[in-house]
């Protein structure tokens, strides 16, 4: 009886059952997400995994400035029917170096994770330019401006000696080479060489 009255006085009190969802939540994300922290296969960079190149980073920093990731996720899940269609499922070991990640559940457009070398440059080009001139029926949003504005160099080095201080292994001269790497270098140029990297390092198969 004891027992019935108080599960009746938690359903009464809102703040305290609040609180009490809080804590089961709480101790349910901490049970799933702490043995990973502790895997070397989710620390730990799949063979091939590299930190970004300059232009790459640059094209990842604009990527996540104009929110391609409220429409792309950049995540195969471990299901026949989407690794038939993208590629192997994907791997935490794949994501070391991306802060912050961009798996992500929303596909208002296609999955990213494995589109790297899918499309020539050009394609990628005209589609971000304006999409509908390679897919009649994209809702995507045109970015022309992409194709006059520069990629700032000193900011792109200053990006990698921040990574660098925290753990990402670009070399002194890799960050002070970055702005002669990027130099008269497009943000669509940038764009386009992130999404070529994309999914490059991906084990084969299903």
């Amino acid at each position: 009886m004891s027992n019935g009255n108080s599960h009746e006085k938690v359903e009464k009190n809102v703040g305290l059952m609040a609180v009490l969802i809080a804590v089961a939540v709480s101790f349910g994300g901490l049970a799933e997400i702490v043995p990973l922290m502790f895997q070397a296969e989710a620390i730990k960079p799949l063979e091939g995994v590299k930190p970004y190149p300059a232009l790459q980073l640059a094209g990842r920093d604009i990527y996540i400035r104009e929110g391609c990731y409220n429409c792309h996720s950049q995540m195969v899940r471990t299901l026949r029917f989407e690794s038939e269609r993208y590629g192997h499922y994907s791997l935490a070991g794949e994501s070391v170096y991306d802060r912050p990640f961009q798996w992500g559940s929303k596909r208002t457009g296609p999955d990213l994770a494995r589109v790297g070398g899918r499309y020539s440059d050009d394609w990628h080009r005209v589609h971000l330019i304006n999409p509908r001139d390679v897919v009649p029926e994209s809702n995507m949003p045109s970015f022309p401006w992409l194709e006059n504005a520069k990629v700032d160099g000193a900011e792109v080095a200053q990006r990698m000696k921040t990574l660098q201080r925290i753990g990402d292994p670009y070399t002194d001269e890799e960050i002070n080479s970055a702005a002669t790497d990027v130099e008269g270098r497009t943000e669509l140029d940038a764009v386009v060489a992130y999404l070529q990297g994309l999914g490059k390092a991906a084990p084969r198969g299903g």
